[in-house]
C-alpha cells in the first residue's frame, strides 16, 4: 500500500486517533528524541494548592483518629470545636509547606465568601476522607460556593449576573457527555435539528453530534483566520435563523487558542437579547485564563449559556478530572422544559419519576445529575469528594492570589514558547491580545506560498493528501502535532500545542516545519514544478 493509499485511510479518524499512529512512526528512529506537541496536557504543576491539599488530608486524618473504632479505624470527624483545633495545627505545623496557604485560604474562606469556619472545615474533612457519598449529589454546597466564586473572577469579568448553579463531573469531557445526552432526553434537542459549530473547534464536538445518538445537522459558524480567528458579522448573523436550535463553540478557540473580543459578545448578546431568545449556547472556556481580561459568553447571555469548565490546563491536573458544568438558576432550559407538550411532560414524567416526586419542577442541571448515572443510579451519582476539596482549593489558590503572580507565570510558560516557535520557523509571530497561546494553528499552505510562491502552495494543497504533511513530519522528524483539517481548521494546517513539552522543544518545532516545507519544495524543483497528481518523495 503507498503512503498516499495509506493516509487516506488515516483521514477519516478522529486527529486524536490519527496521532497515535503519528507517535509510533516517530518512535521508529533510535537516534531522535520524539517531540510530541499532539496533547494539551500541560507539562507544569501548582505546587501551593497541592501542598495545601495535603497537609489538609493529614488534618483531616488527625480529626478521624480522635475517637477511633479500632486500631487504624478512625471515625468520622466532630464539627464542634474544629476550627480551633485547625488554627492548632496550623500552629504545631507551623513552616511546613502548605500550612501558611491553609492558612491564608481559611481566614478567605471565613471573612472574604462569609462562611462559618467550623461548616467550612466539617464539609471539607469529610470530604477529602471521602467516607460518604456526595452530597449533595450535584455538588458540596460549600464547594459550589467557592467554585462560583472564582468563577466571578475568572469567567464572568466579576459582573454581578446572578447564581450559577453548578454541577461537578468528571473533568470537562464530562461535562460535554451529559450535556448532549440531557439535552436530547430532555426534548430541547432532537433527531435532525440543525445546531452551530463555532470552527475551528475541539473535534468531539464536530463528532459527537453526528452519532447515531443524536443525527444533528451541522452548520458552521467559522472564525476568519485573516482577522485574528474572530467570527465575522456575517457568521454570526447566520445564528438569526430559527432553525438553529443551538451553538456550541470553544472560547477561547481549540485549536486556534483565541478567544472573542467584546465586541463579538455583544453581537451575540443583542442576537440573543432580540431576534433569538430560544437560542441554546454551550460554551467551553477551559483555556479562558490564559487571557487576560476574559469575559465568557454565559456572563454576556447567561439565560440562554451552559458553561463548561475545566481546571485541567491551567493547574496542570489533567488527571485530576476536574471539570464543572454552570448554569444561571434563571435561565431557558427549565423553561422550555416547562413548555413542552402534556404527553411529552408526561413521558419526562416517567424517565425522572423514581427520583423526584415531581419532576415537572426538576432543573435541567439536577436531570443532568441523573442522566449521568443513568437515573438508575442516581443515588450514587456526583464527582469523588476528595477531587471536589481539590477543585474547592485551586480556587481559593487564585481568589486568594490578589497580585495575579500565578496567571502570569502560567501565561508567560506558554507565550515564551509561542514566541520562540516563531522565531525557529523564520516567521513573525501573531500579535494578538486575545490569544491564549495555549495553541496555536499553523497554516502550512498559506506559510509555503509566503515562502515560495503561489504556485507551489497550489501544488502543495493539490499534490499531497491533506495529512501528508503531519504524516512525514512525524516519519522523517520524529516531530509529532495535530492535523488541522480535523478541527475544522484549514487543510494541511497543523496544531501545536504549547504546553505540553519542554520550552527548547519548541525551538526544533519550529525549524523541523521549516526544514520540511524545504523539503516539499526541493522536491517540486527536482520534478520540473509540475502541479496535479499525488507526489510522494518529500
Amino acid at each position: 500500500m503507498g503512503r498516499s493509499d495509506q493516509e487516506k485511510g488515516y483521514e477519516a479518524l478522529s486527529p486524536f486517533e490519527l496521532k497515535n499512529k503519528l507517535m509510533s512512526m516517530a518512535q521508529c528512529w533510535r537516534e531522535r528524541i520524539m517531540l510530541n506537541a499532539g496533547r494539551g496536557n500541560p507539562n507544569w504543576v501548582a505546587i501551593a494548592p497541592r501542598e495545601g491539599f495535603f497537609q489538609f488530608g493529614l488534618f483531616a486524618l488527625q480529626e478521624s483518629q480522635r475517637s477511633p473504632h479500632r486500631p487504624g479505624l478512625g471515625s468520622v470527624a466532630q464539627k464542634e470545636g474544629l476550627s480551633k483545633r485547625f488554627k492548632d495545627f496550623l500552629t504545631k505545623n507551623s513552616g511546613k509547606p502548605g500550612i501558611a496557604f491553609l492558612d491564608s485560604i481559611f481566614s478567605y474562606v471565613c471573612n472574604e465568601i462569609k462562611i462559618d469556619g467550623d461548616s467550612f472545615l466539617n464539609e471539607m474533612v469529610d470530604a477529602i476522607l471521602g467516607d460518604h457519598y456526595p452530597t449533595p449529589d450535584r455538588m458540596l454546597e460549600l464547594c459550589e460556593k467557592i467554585v462560583h466564586k472564582y468563577f466571578e473572577q475568572e469567567m464572568f469579568g466579576g459582573a454581578g449576573i446572578g447564581k450559577f448553579d453548578l454541577f461537578a463531573t468528571e473533568g470537562g469531557t464530562a461535562a460535554m457527555d451529559y450535556i448532549f445526552t440531557s439535552l436530547s432526553e430532555n426534548k430541547l434537542i432532537h433527531k435532525g435539528d440543525k445546531i452551530a459549530i463555532g470552527t475551528p473547534i475541539f473535534t468531539p464536538y464536530i463528532e459527537i453530534p453526528r452519532l447515531n445518538d443524536y443525527e444533528l445537522v451541522e452548520l458552521e459558524v467559522k472564525q476568519d483566520e485573516n482577522a485574528d480567528w474572530q467570527y465575522p458579522d456575517s457568521e454570526i448573523e447566520k445564528l438569526a435563523d430559527p432553525a438553529v436550535k443551538a451553538f456550541f463553540l470553544v472560547n477561547p478557540s481549540n485549536p486556534t487558542s483565541v478567544s472573542m473580543q467584546q465586541k463579538t459578545l455583544d453581537k451575540i448578546t443583542q442576537l440573543v437579547k432580540t431576534r433569538r431568545k430560544d437560542l441554546i449556547i454551550l460554551t467551553d472556556d477551559v483555556y479562558g485564563t490564559f487571557v487576560n481580561g476574559f469575559k465568557s459568553l454565559a456572563a454576556a447571555a447567561p439565560h440562554n449559556t451552559i458553561l463548561v469548565y475545566s481546571f485541567s490546563k491551567y493547574f496542570g491536573a489533567t488527571g485530576w478530572r476536574l471539570g464543572v458544568i454552570g448554569m444561571h438558576e434563571d435561565n431557558i432550559f427549565d423553561k422550555r422544559i416547562a413548555a413542552l407538550s402534556a404527553a411529552e411532560k408526561e413521558e419526562l414524567h416517567a424517565r425522572y419519576c423514581t427520583v423526584e416526586l415531581d419532576p415537572n419542577h426538576m432543573k435541567l442541571i439536577d436531570r443532568m445529575v441523573a442522566d449521568s448515572r443513568s437515573v438508575a443510579l442516581h443515588h450514587t451519582a456526583g464527582l469523588s469528594t476528595p477531587q471536589q476539596v481539590m477543585m474547592a482549593i485551586f480556587s481559593l489558590f487564585c481568589l486568594t492570589n490578589k497580585n495575579g503572580d500565578y496567571k502570569k507565570m502560567a501565561q508567560d510558560i506558554v507565550a515564551r514558547r509561542f514566541k520562540d516557535l516563531y522565531v525557529s520557523l523564520g516567521m513573525p509571530n501573531p500579535e494578538n491580545a486575545y490569544d491564549a497561546h495555549y495553541y496555536t494553528t499553523i497554516d502550512i499552505p498559506k506559510l509555503a506560498k509566503a515562502r515560495y510562491g503561489a504556485d507551489f502552495a497550489a501544488h502543495l494543497v493539490e499534490g499531497y493528501e491533506a495529512i501528508d504533511f503531519v504524516w512525514c513530519l512525524a516519519a522523517k522528524k520524529s516531530i509529532v502535532l495535530m492535523d488541522g483539517g480535523g478541527f475544522d481548521a484549514p487543510n494541511m494546517s497543523v496544531r501545536v500545542s504549547l504546553a505540553n513539552l519542554d520550552d527548547d522543544a519548541y525551538k526544533a518545532i519550529g525549524k523541523g516545519i521549516s526544514d520540511l516545507l524545504a523539503d516539499y519544495y526541493h522536491v517540486w524543483q527536482m520534478s520540473g514544478k509540475k502541479a496535479g497528481g499525488k507526489t510522494h518523495a518529500a
